[in-house]
């Protein structure tokens, strides 16, 4: 599923929340999904309320009493990696927070590591997020937009005295997204939501193509007059063609998020390292293909095919480790052939070989590492590794 944010009146962590409830997440499961924190505390509060003319759901987390201590980042972490959240969510959760404590550092003056939280802070924003998070895991989403944020406009009183709008860290998280100002003159976008935001979305800009299944409308806290302070979701199947393949008899077809960015200003040294970086974030393919840009400049059309639920993750990574101002991303469907793996005894060494059936016809392909290896620790030259894997796998056969 794709989940896309209409952020007319800003976002936050409990409006996105409250706009989840009310595309459908069951707030027991959510209740029941949140239990996987170490965290006490705090109860979740649902209800539904006008905000101008638009009924839409809120969620408030309550905290009763809470003890007047910080938590830091670092603590925060522990938490998250030591909780019982799905794998996927908690490595997300993870992200958001460092991406908190990394703009918060840096207005600051200070480390990452050093930032800290105020106690209801640090129960209201774990709630936030996970719940966040959660809830579009229990909605299957996978893919994510957004339109472009309402900051809202004027002051606002916080610990560090008055503020402009955009707060200090809500302009550094928007940093390489777009935003703009309108309506009252209040905060409309909190940390914790464009956090949320910029770490799950891969494209901004106009709602893409999409077959709407439902509509979510999350409310802020504030009430102001005329103004109809929500957060709108769109929860939608991706309008696209059919996969030219059907699945079954050898094929699978699935969709995949294609990201891709134009470069031509990085030195080509730093490839290999963003490659890997890549790979090691759920990356299933990156490709460099030469190409002459602007100004007849020659350049690198950087390509990432990745399930969509990595996308988020790797869009961030390239922003971080190349030069690159802005990144493409589009659905694309993909078919593929049917594989599985054994394993081949050479007298020097193991090698697996991935094993492909097309119709009748069965193709080996023996892993060029193993067999590269092989070569380095024996001197046989590794195109004779690869003979002697071949000849093994027709004798045992398919």
């Amino acid at each position: 599923m794709h989940l896309h944010f209409d952020c007319f009146s800003g976002i936050s962590g409990d409006m996105t929340l409250g706009a989840l409830v009310d595309l459908g997440l069951s707030p027991r499961a959510l209740r029941q999904g949140l239990k996987a924190l170490p965290l006490s505390g705090y109860r979740l509060k649902v209800s539904k309320v006008y905000r101008g003319p638009i009924h839409a759901t809120k969620v408030e987390v309550v905290i009763p009493r809470v003890a007047e201590k910080r938590r830091s980042w670092l603590q925060i972490r522990r938490l998250l990696t030591t909780s019982r959240l799905p794998p996927h969510v908690k490595k997300q959760a993870l992200a958001v927070f460092e991406r908190i404590a990394t703009a918060e550092g840096t207005v600051h003056g200070q480390d990452p590591t050093d930032v800290s939280f105020h106690e209801v802070g640090a129960i209201d924003a774990l709630v936030d997020i996970v719940g966040g998070l959660l809830g579009c895991y229990e909605l299957g989403v996978k893919t994510f937009s957004a339109a472009p944020v309402n900051v809202g406009s004027g002051t606002i009183d916080g610990a560090h005295g008055t503020l402009p709008v955009p707060g200090p860290a809500v302009a550094e998280l928007a940093k390489g997204h777009p935003i703009y100002s309108q309506g009252p003159a209040m905060e409309l976008t909190t940390p914790t939501g464009m956090a949320l935001l910029t770490t799950l979305t891969q494209t901004f800009g106009r709602l893409p193509l999409v077959v709407p299944g439902a509509v979510g409308y999350g409310a802020g806290t504030a009430n102001p007059q005329d103004w109809p302070n929500v957060l709108r979701v769109f929860l939608a199947a991706p309008g696209l063609t059919p996969s030219p393949l059907p699945a079954g008899e050898g094929f699978e077809a699935d969709q995949v998020i294609q990201l891709e960015t134009n470069i031509d200003d990085m030195n080509p040294q730093l490839y290999e390292m963003v490659m890997e970086r890549l790979f090691e974030n759920g990356a299933l393919d990156v490709s460099l293909t030469p190409t002459i840009m602007k100004r007849n400049r020659p350049g690198i059309i950087l390509t990432v095919l990745a399930h969509p639920e990595h996308a988020g993750m790797l869009t961030q990574l390239l922003f971080r480790e190349t030069t690159t101002l802005g990144v493409r991303s589009r659905l694309v469907n993909r078919t593929t052939l049917s594989r599985s793996m054994q394993t081949i005894r050479l007298p020097q060494g193991r090698v697996r070989v991935k094993t492909v059936r097309v119709g009748k016809t069965v193709k080996y392909r023996p892993e060029f590492q193993d067999c590269q290896a092989i070569a380095q620790q024996t001197g046989i030259p590794v195109q004779e590794v690869i003979e002697q894997v071949m000849q093994s796998v027709r004798h045992k056969g398919p």
